[in-house]
């Protein structure tokens, strides 16, 4: 009896805490850490969505570029920041690869956050330097196999959405490729125009242009199907190797406590963001789309990023990667 009282009132404590709580929610700018530098994909994709959530909020967005460690350094921040919800996540397939990457992460990927929603599947791209001589996927894979492991590949690092997207591709042809680390996109992407290295793998956004002008050669796209952007672009299945099979997903999150009221407020915001005709034009230019509405919910993001730390943790033990 005595714990149904104390329930009770602990219940009439709350309620009107968090009706307070919802109709203050935001009172100032939020900001929006993206764990990756200025100009690259998630960035991107932080500003375009920042501006048309913040339509809903009524108040602006702040992105903040916080870079390092494979995108751990800019997630931790999130994980020990105040459960208010002016400080949130936006972070991509990297939250579910970095319990098999690193050793000791300073935060638990599922556990210390608030999942708001999915917002983007970005297909990536499997891409070559101008005069490599495959014409297409399959010449590509036989090249590489004759060649051992002389082909270079171009990637960003631990964690990263090209090295992931490498080791899905070395996986799913039964190949190996030598990897060469960038401290970023940009450089690879023109270290791969300038011949410098064989073959790089990139979320669409990045290589979109150079394959348009023909700078570099595009083999395959890894979305279910073709992009307007690039109709001449086949599919990994289309190509032959439907198993080859990536996008750089990302997802928003809150640091885990943050009130629901807040996280509800925020999950309406984002899914009317992902409904604006203007995100939707300016996501489809950088050849990606929004996700359906069902996915941009708490339950469907947490959903999906348990079942891609077990999918990524299968891949990057069979690579032998040693956790750093």
């Amino acid at each position: 009896m005595k714990f149904l009282v104390r329930s009770l009132i602990l219940f009439l404590l709350l309620c009107p805490r968090d009706a307070a709580i919802a109709d203050e929610y935001p009172s100032r700018p939020v900001t929006v850490i993206v764990p990756f530098s200025a100009g690259g994909p998630g960035d991107v994709i932080a500003r375009i969505l920042g501006s048309a959530m913040s339509a809903t909020l009524k108040q602006s967005i702040v992105i903040e570029n916080v870079v390092g460690a494979g995108g751990t350094l800019g997630t931790n921040r999130v994980a020990k920041a105040a459960a208010d919800g002016y400080t949130l996540l936006l972070m991509h397939v990297g939250q579910a690869a970095a319990p098999a990457l690193y050793a000791k992460l300073p935060f638990d990927p599922v556990g210390d956050f608030a999942p708001i929603g999915l917002v983007t599947d970005v297909p990536m791209i499997l891409v070559a330097r101008p005069n490599f001589p495959a014409k297409d996927l399959s010449e590509l894979v036989a090249h590489i196999r004759n060649a051992g492991d002389k082909v270079t590949f171009g990637n960003v690092g631990l964690g990263s959405a090209s090295q992931l997207c490498g080791l899905m591709f070395m996986s799913a042809t039964d190949t190996k490729l030598t990897p060469i680390y960038y401290k970023g996109g940009g450089p690879a992407l023109n270290d791969v125009i300038a011949g410098h290295i064989d073959v790089y793998c990139d979320p669409a956004t990045g290589p979109t242009p150079y394959i348009q002008s023909k700078t570099i050669k595009g083999y395959a796209i890894t979305s279910k199907t073709r992009v307007a952007t690039l109709p001449e672009v086949p599919t990994s299945t289309e190509a032959g190797v439907p198993e080859f099979n990536v996008t750089t997903w990302y997802g928003l999150y809150a640091p885990r406590g943050t009130p629901k009221p807040v996280v509800d407020h925020l999950v309406g915001a984002l899914q009317t963001a992902l409904k604006d005709p203007a995100l939707i034009s300016r996501f489809a230019e950088l050849s990606m789309a929004p996700v359906e509405p069902e996915r941009a919910t708490p339950e469907a993001l947490e959903a999906f990023l348990k079942a891609e730390i077990g999918k990524w943790g299968r891949i990057i033990k069979a690579a032998g990667i040693e956790p750093q």
